[in-house]
């Protein structure tokens, strides 16, 4: 299940969806689908061992896109309130009355929507400090220094933290959403001078920490 740090849970995002698709039903969209989705993580970056950039980001949204009849709207909104979601839907319905129709335009059939979603394992936080990131990251940059004299300089290392979840629902009966999790380590260095130099660069990413090649770190 998400940590605590999301600010909505799944079964939250589904009844924000369920609102969101009567609301565009009550206003004579004939088919809808709504997409949620919250964002949190962290990233750290140094330069020959000196702090480059330091980065937090969270972030959520709604988009949703109506039918009506075969003319498409589509609006978004990172407020989450319900009069917010409101005022998106009636953009989403009046784009949809404006545009011309599309005869491809329109939803999957019923029948051709997964019944059943798998558990795929995708969700693992790290739980990182800032602290550690930082001294992940000079330690990454330090052991491409060690492999060779001759690379002198560094274009930076970075360590990235990153989780997120989402739900999707439409008007034929779907409505599914789960979290996830992408974490990564890079580093880029130059190794000789002048018209010598070469440049080349290192990364791992996972969906899981331990599954990251940290190992390749202490050379």
């Amino acid at each position: 299940m998400p940590q605590k740090e999301f600010a909505y849970s799944i079964d939250q995002f589904k009844e924000i969806a369920e609102k969101t698709l009567k609301m565009a039903k009550g206003l004579g969209a004939s088919s809808v689908e709504v997409d949620l989705n919250e964002g949190l993580g962290s990233e750290v970056s140094v330069r020959k061992g000196d702090i480059e950039n330091l980065e937090y980001n969270r972030d959520k949204g709604l988009g949703i896109t109506v039918y009506v009849g075969q003319r498409k709207g589509y609006a978004s909104t990172s407020d989450l309130g319900e009069g917010a979601i409101a005022h998106t839907v009636e953009a989403a319905v009046s784009i949809a009355q404006l545009t011309a129709e599309d005869s491809f335009s329109g939803l999957a059939d019923q029948d051709r929507l997964a019944q059943e979603v798998s558990d795929l394992d995708l969700y693992h936080p790290w739980h990182i400090s800032m602290e550690d990131s930082i001294d992940l990251a000079r330690e990454c940059e330090q052991a491409a220094f060690d492999v060779s004299p001759e690379i002198r300089n560094s274009e930076g290392a970075s360590v990235a933290v990153q989780e997120g979840q989402f739900v999707y629902a439409n008007s034929n009966g779907f409505m599914q959403g789960f979290p996830s999790t992408r974490h990564y380590i890079s580093c880029s260095v130059t190794a000789g001078e002048g018209d010598q130099m070469q440049r080349d660069g290192w990364w791992s990413t996972a969906r899981c920490a331990e599954d990251m090649e940290l190992s390749l770190i202490h050379i």
